[in-house]
């Protein structure tokens, strides 16, 4: 029905107005013939309900603009027709409104058959005839691409634009919203901090874009890879976070963050070409690492700067001793331009042996630092204090120098290779810098072996080819390191020089794992390498049975624990006298895990009563204490590991004043090579009990009833045992 023939039927003010004297130009036939040309064009649209809420009237420009057909319309409750075009529901029902009997305007719908269509704004106006309500009068509007434009404002304020996940600012809102909300509740909450490893790496060589596309998968495979409730988000740059609601199993939460890192240190493929990121990560669960939203953020922050320092790659759980560990690392950081000054680097080196004859035919070296106040750090602890430091060139170019000098005094059988930093590789005068090296210490140049990295390439390829021909010319032998790792490409294994390609370990190791695929793939490397003229050398090489697969598979030189950890340069030059030196492979020489030390005092509950002990040896299913007097074998202790860290145990061996525990719940990894339990006793309920809202300490579990401090405490079962004449023996 036209607008005139709506208002004319309706009594409106062309009745009300016959025969009235009009001060207007304009006659009220005019007037209408007006509105509905204005209602025709779309730039008015009108529509009114009777006081049932039906609607009465519809322009049919809004039926054609939300498609649907009129007659569909007219007659059905209005709240019915539309819905509120605010997804998350912040705004009042429609219901509500028109119920009020109130005039509003402004409100957003969309058509309830059309949720994906176009948005109008609706303002209406109720009608009275005397007092009774008799329903609605009122008009419409596209608003979509104004609603659109505010909607995706909104959004880009909550979420990253280039990967589509929660942004810092929400991230904050959401961790400090929930943490309120689970406080008295009494529920727990991980927040888990994620920190891409060699991103810079990619995206200074293989330019933004490539960085920016490698950000978004990622962000795919986050969300892939939790399948438990959370919320991802990017911090900025290649800082990511999770938050994962009700979950303090820290079993669980090892298995998430070990699923992240392996997903991670897939190949990605990008335009640019193929790359091999990886993923450190650091948890922390409320209310045991904190309560607030600040200290647990701070909490999974120092725990990734573990994860980090550890080797990357890996994931570690917050415990009360990162801060002082965090501070000192810091430290060594900063100490680390004196190092060189002062002569406190020094070398080891690892044999390589020729598969062959078992002979060592090169000695890799690793660089060590022996610090005043912490002692010896060794090539490991010491190679992730260095990458990313501003010394990297100067420790770099000491290494080459001395590794020369040392070298010339050994058997012209035996070569000496240095790893060659990216920076240090890439810095002007690094070749005039290896000739000087050589010249100084009166060193063959084919006696020194420069380990180039894959990642030189993704540098300037003019620059590059020009090093390596220099280096070539100069004489020195080249090798690939670390082929496989996952920028491997033919096109520049083809025009560089090369002398040998080393396996990368973790290729290697997933060999031993997987015999078959990845013997196959190890195969294919020493044949293309022996296409090109190239020796294979394999590395971290931890059994018998590995050594001979790939010594079957033609691979030509082997380092690893079998054969040698790192040693010193005068065991070196001890070995170096007289005949070759030969390494027979053996599996009793394997490099054990480093543990941290479990000498230490501990806590033991029995009853209502705690006891301290010495913690002697700890392992998943069990632990060796000693201090306490005649315990027969079957009696339950509670095992105080310290941070809330409380473990049900049985007395299974027991002698004088040392028994054997057996868990009742296995231990899990804490990621750092240690074990911890799955969960942890809730602060939440030793705030029941009386004891402060905060991180669990060891022991202060005594504040709850029955810990050995009341008046109605019983007489302690076990007395102590005398265990000096032990510790002093």
């Amino acid at each position: 029905m036209p607008l005139k023939g709506f208002l004319s039927k309706n009594g409106s003010r062309a009745g009300r107005s016959s025969g009235a004297h009009s001060a207007s130009a304009l006659s009220d036939t005019e007037k209408l013939a007006m509105l509905d040309e204005l209602e025709q064009s779309g730039l008015g649209w009108f529509w009114a309900s009777d006081k049932s809420g039906n609607l009465t009237y519809l322009s049919p420009a809004i039926a054609d603009r939300i498609d649907v057909p009129l007659d569909e319309i007219l007659g059905q409750p209005l709240s019915s027709v539309f819905v509120s075009a605010d997804r998350d529901g912040r705004t009042k029902s429609l219901p509500l409104m028109l119920g009020a009997h109130k005039a509003f305007s402004g409100f957003a719908v969309r058509a309830e058959k059309r949720p994906e269509g176009a948005v109008l704004r609706l303002s209406g106006q109720p009608a009275f005839k005397g007092k009774k309500f008799t329903g609605f009068r009122g008009t419409g509007a596209d608003i979509s691409d104004e609603y659109h434009r505010e909607e995706e404002t909104a959004r880009l304020a909550k979420f990253d634009s280039l990967t589509g996940l929660s942004n810092r600012h929400r991230m904050k809102h959401l961790i400090e919203t929930t943490l309120t909300a689970f406080k008295s509740a009494k529920r727990n909450c991980a927040v888990m901090m994620l920190d891409l490893d060699k991103f810079k790496q990619v995206n200074d060589t293989l330019g933004h874009a490539a960085g920016d596309e490698l950000l978004k998968q990622v962000a795919d495979r986050l969300n892939r890879s939790i399948e438990v409730e959370c919320e991802i988000g990017r911090l900025g740059g290649d800082e990511f976070q999770v938050m994962i609601p009700d979950i303090d199993d820290r079993g669980e939460l090892g298995e998430i963050a070990m699923k992240i890192i392996t997903m991670l240190k897939q190949p990605f493929s990008l335009d640019e070409g193929r790359c091999v990121i990886g993923c450190s990560v650091g948890i922390a669960i409320a209310p045991h690492d904190g309560v607030s939203a600040d200290e647990v953020e701070r909490s999974a922050d120092l725990a990734l700067y573990a994860a980090k320092n550890s080797g990357r790659g890996q994931y570690r759980f917050f415990s009360g001793d990162l801060e002082n560990e965090a501070i000192f690392r810091r430290r060594l950081e900063e100490n680390l331009g004196n190092a060189v000054a002062e002569e406190q680097l020094f070398l080891k080196y690892e044999p390589i042996v020729r598969a062959g004859n078992e002979t060592v035919g090169a000695l890799e070296a690793h660089i060590c630092w022996m610090h005043d106040q912490r002692g010896e750090i060794d090539e490991e602890e010491f190679a992730s204090i260095l990458e990313g430091s501003s010394q990297v060139i100067e420790v770099g170019t000491w290494a080459i120098r001395e590794a020369c000098s040392h070298g010339a005094t050994w058997p012209d059988t035996v070569r000496v290779a240095v790893n060659v930093p990216v920076q240090l590789f890439a810095a002007s005068g690094f070749v005039d810098t290896v000739s000087e090296a050589l010249s100084d210490a009166g060193l063959p140049a084919n006696r020194l072996e420069l380990e180039i990295s894959e990642a030189v390439f993704f540098g300037d390829a003019n620059a590059v080819d020009r090093t390596l021909a220099q280096l070539f010319k100069l004489g020195v032998r080249l090798t690939l390191d670390e082929f496989g790792s996952g920028y491997s490409s033919l096109a520049y294994l083809r025009r560089a020089p090369f002398d040998a390609i080393k396996i990368d370990e973790k290729l290697v190791a997933e060999a031993e794992a997987n015999d078959t695929s990845d013997l196959g793939l190890i195969k294919a490397i020493v044949a293309l390498a022996g296409a090109l003229e190239m020796d294979t050398i394999a590395n971290g090489i931890e059994s018998n049975a590995l050594f001979s697969q790939l010594k079957a598979c033609g691979v030509q030189c082997m380092q690893g624990p079998i054969f040698s950890d790192p040693i010193s340069r005068e065991a070196v030059e001890t070995e170096l006298i007289g005949d070759a030196w030969e390494i027979t492979p053996s599996s009793d020489r394997l490099k054990r895990a480093k543990r941290r030390t479990v000498f230490r005092k501990i806590q033991v509950i029995h009853d209502d009563h705690s006891y301290e002990v010495t913690l002697r040896n700890l392992s998943r299913s069990g632990a060796l204490i000693q201090g306490l007097a005649d315990v027969p074998k079957g009696t339950q202790f509670v095992v105080d590991l310290g941070g809330g860290q409380l473990a049900v145990t049985t007395v299974i061996r027991s002698n004088n004043d040392t028994q054997g525990l057996e868990f009742e719940q296995p231990l899990v990894d804490d990621g750092s090579g240690g074990l911890c339990t799955r969960n942890r006793v809730s602060p939440y309920a030793l705030a029941s009990a009386g004891a402060p809202l905060a991180a669990l300490s060891q022991g202060s579990y005594k504040t709850m009833q029955g810990g050995g401090l009341g008046q109605n405490a019983s007489v302690p079962k076990f007395g102590y045992a005398d265990v000096e004449r032990h510790e002093a023996a």
